[in-house]
């Protein structure tokens, strides 16, 4: 007897229809979806079928709050443009793409949760500044200034030397090298 009762349309009353910023109307259709965000979140292409003008949508999972820890223990929840804005301060000039710093960001999200549902502040700073260290070497010594509060030349010097480690070894100098004094003993031999 149910194979003889007509089909109804799917109920959408439970929050599924999304209203079309042009006329308002919530009737529509999916014109194609992909994935974005590294697999975090869906982006739907909708066509309305009352205006027929197409619409952007971007469907992530409601995750439980990621909250960070300020110095002044006052705590917010994570925001993702805030990482953005950053790193995109420090590759002011630079040659990285917007993509890439969307990247960057899930990429500090991601690191952050392992951490924990709460994070301090200090620690989204570091994993931002390692971040940046694999993107743009320049863009990691901005940062650092800005974050770890530079105030004389040596604070640059001591962050370049980090960086430096973090790099592959260079070749012995040459002996035409204008440094190998400064790296010899005082009287220009090799230690």
């Amino acid at each position: 007897m149910r194979g003889d009762a007509p089909r109804r349309a799917p109920d959408r009353s439970y929050g599924q229809s999304v209203r079309c910023p042009w006329c308002g109307a919530t009737e529509d259709r999916v014109v194609d979806s992909r994935e974005v965000e590294q697999g975090e979140a869906i982006r739907r292409r909708r066509e309305c079928i009352s205006c027929t003008r197409r619409f952007t949508t971007v469907e992530r999972v409601n995750q439980a709050v990621l909250w960070v820890v300020k110095r002044s223990a006052r705590r917010e929840p994570f925001d993702r443009q805030k990482v953005i804005a950053g790193a995109r301060a420090a590759c002011k000039n630079r040659r990285v793409e917007p993509e890439q710093l969307e990247a960057l960001a899930v990429a500090v999200e991601q690191t952050a949760w392992s951490m924990g549902p709460e994070v301090q502040s200090e620690q989204v700073g570091l994993v931002v500044l390692e971040a940046l260290r694999e993107l743009d070497d320049v863009a990691a010594v901005r940062f650092a200034s800005v974050y770890k509060g530079f105030e004389q030349v040596g604070d640059f010097a001591r962050e370049l030397g980090l960086l430096n480690k973090d790099a592959a070894p260079e070749a012995e100098p040459s002996a035409g090298d204008p440094h190998r004094e400064e790296r010899g003993t005082s009287d220009g031999a090799k230690p």
